[in-house]
């Protein structure tokens, strides 16, 4: 009997383990630590805080709820000290798992009650009886597996979408009011649950409200997708105005390149009529004027159309701010690769590149780009530039230089390498940044 009472408050307290499982589903890819070796020391440690204060709480013979609180904030703290992501984004996850588990938690209480309807308890019990307890954890656990798949995929791209990060400011807030609910909802007295119709009614309305959660969750997820295929869009938009633009600049290129082909023989005549005179000066200032009309011919970067448009728009910004600009790209017309990423990856690193060159004094500006092929199945990018000033970084994520926070650019440059198996590496030292980027293509 000493046995059953000891396991109850333990069982209670370990429900913290699946919703740590679930709350790691979504951020896979931002843990700071590989997940052997964060599961290596955390299992135990979750073990051995459910084992203590489940053994406090029967020493007590009161219930797990202080405790618990205490066991979830601390797990919350390490939850978020393990992850390369926001506060906002590890709370918001963290209480959005809490808030099931607290509507299954109130779900067990009602099976807890049927399951003791006939014993003729008088008192308060502290702990659910042995049954409800294994049917709470088995709810918990087979909400994970349900979760599994949204969790890892639908969530995953939610938590990675830059376009979405104001709306963590106050997605935490509706998780907070289902667990206050529920809190709410628990009788002070065990026979108010057996007072006329409440039992029925509780069941029904714990139900109601996990039901109302996992529909709004679902429709946020809806509503992250919508927003993400919408700043997709606007995304290929942009890249197609882009080469419009490009395609411009080609058709006049081409222009001027067939008018100066027109225009040769009678250049040859005139330099040849300064040669006779002799005039070396005159001959001098003609080539040098030639040479500036025909500088502006060299447009063209590589075969292809989307990375090449890109990189064009982003050479001519960096002309226009004298920002010294070199350029070596082997990449052929086709790439078995997503082009938005490559176009998103590159107009990323370039824009830092072009606004930190702009903040350092001229004689230093510089941008050095290199991308090619490497045997069909890696992309390989290299970026660098000049810069002045420090670069903050805090917990591994570079804060941004424009405003408070993360710096999207580089995170989205990260989350894109890393999405299909590629890496990502950040290096800054004696004033110069260093991007190097490795993309798998579909053929790898």
């Amino acid at each position: 009997m000493i046995v059953y009472d000891i396991i109850r408050p333990i069982l209670e307290l370990m429900v913290v383990i699946p919703g740590m499982i679930l709350a790691y589903l979504p951020v896979k890819s931002y843990m700071k630590q590989p997940l052997g070796r964060i599961v290596s020391w955390m299992l135990p440690l979750l073990l051995g805080a459910c084992v203590i204060c489940g053994g406090i709480s029967y020493r007590l013979n009161d219930s797990v709820g202080i405790l618990l609180l205490l066991v979830a904030a601390s797990a919350m703290v390490i939850y978020h000290r393990t992850l390369k992501i926001s506060l906002w984004k590890s709370v918001s996850i963290f209480l959005a798992v809490s808030a099931v588990f607290a509507c299954v938690n109130s779900i067990s209480r009602a099976v807890n009650a049927k399951l003791t309807a006939d014993l003729n308890i008088t008192q308060n019990e502290p702990w659910f009886c042995l049954k409800a307890e294994i049917f709470y954890n088995a709810m918990c656990w087979l909400f994970v597996l349900l979760a599994w798949y949204p969790a890892s995929h639908a969530a995953r791209t939610m938590i990675a979408d830059d376009n979405f990060a104001q709306t963590w400011y106050i997605f935490w807030i509706v998780p907070s009011i289902f667990i206050v609910l529920n809190i709410f909802m628990v009788p002070t007295y065990r026979s108010t649950l057996y007072t006329g119709r409440i039992l029925a009614g509780y069941i029904v309305i714990s139900l109601v409200l996990l039901a109302i959660l996992v529909l709004f969750y679902a429709m946020f997820l809806a509503m992250a997708n919508g927003l993400n295929r919408n700043a997709r869009l606007q995304q290929e938009n942009h890249f197609l105005s882009l080469q419009k633009e490009r395609y411009a600049n080609l058709q006049t290129a081409i222009e001027e390149t067939r008018q100066a082909r027109h225009d040769m023989r009678h250049h040859f005549l005139r330099l040849s009529s300064m040669a006779e005179r002799g005039d070396l000066d005159e001959i001098k200032k003609y080539l040098s004027n030639m040479m500036e009309k025909m500088s502006g011919m060299s447009l063209h970067f590589c075969e292809n159309q989307a990375a090449d448009s890109i990189i064009s728009h982003y050479a001519a910004l960096a002309a226009k701010e004298e920002i010294s600009f070199k350029a070596a790209i082997e990449l052929p017309a086709e790439i078995p690769t997503d082009e938005i990423d490559l176009c998103l990856v590159l107009s990323n690193l370039l824009e830092n590149a072009v606004e930190a060159s702009i903040r350092t004094e001229k004689s230093r500006r510089k941008i050095n780009l290199e991308v090619r092929l490497h045997h069909t199945h890696l992309i390989l990018i290299q970026v660098e530039n000049a810069f002045s000033g420090q670069i903050q970084e805090k917990n591994e994520v570079f804060q941004s230089s424009k405003r408070d926070g993360n710096g999207i650019g580089i995170e989205s440059v990260r989350r894109i390498s890393e999405k299909n198996g590629g890496s990502s590496s950040f290096q800054y030292k004696n004033g110069i940044f260093t991007a190097k980027i490795i993309l798998r293509t579909e053929s790898a």
